[in-house]
């Protein structure tokens, strides 16, 4: 039977990471990168977009998502490389397109970091004013810096710790919002998941990149291809099982705390919008559980996520450094098997755009999706040509209709983005678009990598 790290070989790659993580580290990384209680802090922010429906703005999305997830699910078992995305495309079309989709994600992966800080920030700032916001996003990107260039075993250690409190509170949120319905302070209703009087798809789809936020972790659990015991075989399992997972902790979530909202409530820009879900939460369990659920979104999940944020940037910045498509110095892996120099790259980046960002969470969040959710239809598109095309494979939901409508769906979504985030993020994919015409104009000489991985391909 073929190895991990044999077929890491016959790819053209030197096994350079540590493999050490079980199917239960990356079933638990990729959990702690999605987030658990992630969308307490984009709460308000749906509810508003979607007059009320925040269950079937996560229904929908966790629909568009799974056709995503099967082509990480094939690709995983087929390439298992650490570059996630960007490896999948580039061995799955050619080295052009891989670098738009590594160029794509990669604006998800420079935010993303940035962005949790701030929504720490603001979590902490509800709790303690006095202290600024850019002070708890310098400390919290530092910390997480810190914790990473100490070892992925460290980093999977503490996510079972940050994991187990998350799903504690939540279980009690659950618990009181299901005894204060009892007591008949709220009714269950359909009203969160479909409400006729308010409906239409493109109030829904528009905030389907926000939500969509919580269901990046694919991404970042391929990224752990060379460091899972199991290689691709085991980040293939994960990766459905931490989609299912998510998705009910999702939907339950914001379907409780929406019946407690009056109908036609539009939450105030700023705090009210931002904090909406713990004050809800405050008011359902008591007083003390808003501070609780604040200091464990901020202080434990939104943390957590930024270390496993920060270890999955790197990690791409390390695969494409490695292929020459980035700096060079940014592949080095230092005596603990840590890309350094891209963690370092990674944390100034989140530093600069976290205090600058404090005010534009909205904004930020929706580029952060509308990188990912490009990439996802390349990747997509990287399953129908190596699969359908190429291979003429005659599996055809899974290499050609799941990829298609997953396809459909994402580029609706984008088309119904923020518009400042989609004017941005076009500018970005162009830059990148550039740059890929650069390195193709100069066609350099495939590397012994690209050429064993060509050969491996087929």
């Amino acid at each position: 039977m073929e190895t991990a790290s044999g077929r890491l070989q016959d790819l053209g790659y030197e096994q350079q990471l540590r493999r050490s993580m079980s199917l239960t580290d990356v079933v638990v990384y990729g959990l702690i990168y999605m987030v658990p209680m992630a969308p307490m802090a984009v709460f308000g922010i749906i509810f508003n977009f979607s007059e009320g429906m925040p269950a079937l703005v996560y229904l929908v999305a966790a629909f568009a998502m799974v056709f995503s997830a099967l082509s990480y699910k094939e690709m995983a078992k087929r390439f298992p490389v650490a570059g996630s995305v960007y490896s999948y495309v580039r061995l799955g079309v050619n080295r052009a397109v891989g670098f738009v989709a590594g160029w794509a994600i990669l604006l998800d992966y420079l935010l993303l970091p940035a962005l949790l800080s701030v929504f720490a920030a603001a979590a902490m700032t509800s709790i303690v004013p006095a202290v600024p916001e850019f002070v708890w996003v310098i400390l919290f990107v530092v910390l997480a810096a810190a914790i990473n260039l100490r070892g992925i075993r460290l980093t999977a250690g503490m996510n079972k710790l940050f994991l187990a409190t998350q799903l504690i509170v939540l279980t009690v949120f659950v618990a009181g919002a299901i005894i204060a319905v009892c007591q008949g302070r709220a009714e269950l209703s359909l009203a969160p998941v479909f409400n006729s009087s308010h409906f239409s798809w493109g109030i829904v789809f528009g905030a389907i990149p926000i939500a969509a936020l919580s269901f990046i972790g694919f991404d970042a659990i391929s990224t752990l291809n060379e460091e899972a015991k199991g290689g691709g075989a085991a980040v293939s399992r994960a990766t459905m099982i931490v989609l299912f997972v998510v998705t009910f902790l999702f939907v339950a979530q914001v379907y409780l705390a929406a019946v407690f909202v009056p109908t036609g409530t539009r939450f105030a820009e700023g705090d009210a919008t931002n904090n909406a879900f713990y004050y809800i939460a405050g008011d359902i369990v008591g007083p003390w559980f808003q501070v609780v659920i604040t200091l464990t979104s901020a202080l434990i999940a939104i943390f957590a996520n930024s270390i496993a944020s920060q270890a999955t940037s790197s990690r791409l910045v390390f695969s494409m450094a490695r292929d020459r498509q980035l700096p060079r110095f940014l592949s080095f892996v230092d005596r603990r098997q840590v890309p350094r120099n891209a963690m370092l790259l990674i944390a100034a980046l989140s530093l600069v755009v976290g205090i600058t960002g404090t005010a534009q969470q909205e904004l930020l969040t929706t580029l952060v999706t509308f990188g990912a959710l490009t990439a996802y239809i390349l990747l997509n598109v990287a399953v129908i040509v190596h699969f359908g095309v190429r291979g003429r494979s005659r599996r055809y939901f899974l290499h050609w209709i799941s990829p298609v409508v997953g396809t459909a769906v994402l580029a609706y979504a984008l088309a119904n983005a923020n518009p400042h985030a989609q004017i941005l993020g076009a500018v970005w994919l162009l830059i990148g678009a550039a740059i890929s015409a650069y390195w193709w104009w100069r066609r350099p000489s495939p590397s012994a990598a690209d050429r064993q991985a060509a050969t491996a391909a087929r």
